[in-house]
């Protein structure tokens, strides 16, 4: 099972969670408390290792500054998490995330439209389009199924929970920000807690994984 860290802004976050063995990390250029610049993102891409995910995360951003801000900071991934069509994401050469907020069943019928390499279920819509801490029902997705697309999970999710919410959905990874972070901050033994959750470690292991 895949990891992703969401909302990173600094180097050290970054860097301890590519040794805890993340497989992702999320870097937000939309509104948001976790908002990053260009430059500071370009830093801390410039030393992660070349085969992890770099996600930059985009709502509703002209095609021409998601272009400038991959070219410039070595994003990898473009994660669109507005009203984009599947023409939007269509439009990219690399891979594309699109996010749904899923509040109901009939909001997953929004699936079928996308051609892109993988899905993000995400609860409702909050003050910003993520990053808010709210689960949604599990149930709704594992009911609707999604067979041949690449499920993130995504929503509130944290190291008591997510265990459960793998069992129900089955995705092919999971996403977290508010759930690893202490007053708005992440938090290395959140990380740590989380990562050994998904990944099936035991409590008491001290072993990292550098990638």
């Amino acid at each position: 099972m895949k990891v992703k860290i969401c909302g990173i802004t600094d180097l050290d976050t970054a860097l301890s969670a590519v040794e805890m063995g993340v497989d992702a990390l999320g870097f937000v250029f939309a509104e948001s408390k976790r908002r990053i610049t260009i430059d500071c993102a370009k830093e801390i891409i410039r030393v992660l290792p070349k085969d992890l995910l770099k996600i930059g995360v985009f709502v509703n951003e002209h095609k021409e500054m998601i272009e400038k801000v991959v070219m410039e900071t070595g994003i990898n991934v473009i994660q669109l998490h507005g009203d984009e069509s599947p023409s939007d994401c269509d439009s990219f050469a690399m891979p594309v995330i699109k996010a749904l907020s899923i509040g109901s069943s009939q909001d997953l019928l929004q699936a079928d439209e996308y051609g892109c390499e993988y899905l993000l279920l995400d609860s409702p819509k909050g003050k910003y389009r993520g990053g808010n801490g709210i689960t949604f029902d599990w149930s709704v997705a594992a009911r609707r199924g999604l067979k041949g697309k690449n499920v993130i999970l995504a929503g509130g999710l944290t190291a008591e929970n997510v265990a459960e919410a793998i069992q129900i959905i089955q995705p092919y990874m999971v996403d977290v920000s508010s759930g690893v972070e202490v007053e708005g901050m992440k938090d290395k033994g959140k990380i740590k807690r989380f990562i050994d959750e998904v990944k099936g470690r035991k409590e008491n292991e001290n072993i990292f994984i550098a990638r």
